[in-house]
C-alpha cells in the first residue's frame, strides 16, 4: 500500500468518527492545543465539514503558552474563521500542594478543563490524543466516557468493535472523542507533509535544538535535534530514541505523575 493511500484510509477513519460525533453528540466542543495532533485533527474537521467548523474549538489557556502558540492561534482563527474560547485556567497556587512542581503546574489545564465542563454542560469534547504518545493513553477508548469531574476509570472502558462506538452518555457524564487515537506521531507527519498543514515553527530545529511536543513554556523544553524540514523530521523519526515527551518535565518528574492527572481529568 503506498504512503498516500495508508494516510488517506487514516483521514476517512477519522473523518468517519468526527461526523459520528457531531451527529450523536450535543452540545460537542473541541480542545485546539495548536500542537501538531490537534492542528491536524482541525484540518480534518474542516474536511469533514467543507471548510468549516459546527462547534466551539477551545484552548485552555494557563497564560503560559510559547509566544509563537499565540501568534498561530491569533493568525489562523481569523484566516480559518474559528469560534475560539480562551478558557483562563485556575492558578498553580490552587493546585493540589502534594504534587510535583512540574506536575502541579500541568494540573492548571485539568482544573481549566473541569470549570469548563461543569459552566457549558458539555456532552461531548474531542481532543487530539494518540496512543502511542505515551503508555496511559495506550489504554484509552475513541468513544470514553467521564465523569462530570472528568475522572477516568481506564479498567472500565467500553468494548470497540467493527468501528461501532457506544455513544450513550450515563447520567451526569460527558464523552471524550479521540479521533485520531489510532494514528502514529510520524502518520501525523507525514499527513501534515502530504496537506501542507501550517505548524507552529517551533517543531523545526533552530540552533540545534527542536520541540517534539508544546506546551507550557515553564515546563516544556526543546530537544537535541537538526530537523529543520518536515522532510528533515520524518527522516528523523525513522531512527530517534528520544521519546515524543522527552520535552515535558512532568514525566521526568514521578513515575505515576502523568496516570495521577488523567485519571483526574487531563486530556
Amino acid at each position: 500500500m503506498s504512503e498516500k493511500h495508508y494516510l488517506q484510509q487514516l483521514e476517512a477513519q477519522t473523518i468517519y468518527i468526527i461526523r459520528e460525533a457531531y451527529n450523536r453528540i450535543q452540545p460537542l466542543g473541541m480542545m485546539w492545543s495548536i500542537g501538531k495532533d490537534s492542528t491536524a485533527l482541525l484540518w480534518m474537521v474542516r474536511k469533514a465539514f467543507f471548510g468549516k467548523v459546527p462547534f466551539k474549538l477551545i484552548l485552555l489557556d494557563t497564560e503560559m503558552e510559547l509566544p509563537e502558540v499565540y501568534e498561530f492561534r491569533d493568525k489562523y482563527t481569523k484566516e480559518w474563521d474559528l469560534d475560539v474560547h480562551n478558557e483562563l485556567c485556575p492558578p498553580e497556587s490552587e493546585m493540589d500542594p502534594t504534587l510535583p512542581p512540574a506536575t502541579r503546574a500541568a494540573a492548571r489545564k485539568t482544573e481549566g478543563l473541569k470549570n469548563l465542563l461543569k459552566r457549558d454542560q458539555y456532552k461531548g469534547i474531542i481532543g487530539g490524543i494518540r496512543r502511542d504518545e505515551q503508555s496511559m493513553r495506550a489504554k484509552e477508548r475513541v468513544f470514553s466516557p467521564r465523569s462530570i469531574d472528568g475522572s477516568w476509570d481506564f479498567k472500565d472502558q467500553p468494548a470497540e468493535f467493527w468501528d461501532q462506538y457506544k455513544c450513550e452518555i450515563p447520567q451526569g457524564c460527558h464523552l471524550r472523542i479521540h479521533p485520531i487515537l489510532h494514528w502514529t506521531e510520524l502518520d501525523i507527519w507525514r499527513y501534515t507533509r502530504m496537506e501542507n498543514i501550517p505548524i507552529v515553527p517551533l517543531y523545526l530545529a533552530r540552533n540545534g535544538k527542536r520541540y517534539r511536543s508544546l506546551g507550557e513554556k515553564n515546563i516544556t523544553f526543546p530537544v537535541d535535534s537538526n530537523a529543520s524540514t518536515i522532510d528533515e523530521i520524518i527522516e528523523e523519526l525513522q531512527t530517534t530514541k528520544t521519546p515524543e515527551r522527552a520535552g515535558r518535565s512532568m514525566d521526568n518528574e514521578r513515575e505515576d505523575s502523568f496516570e495521577t492527572l488523567r485519571a483526574s481529568g487531563y486530556m
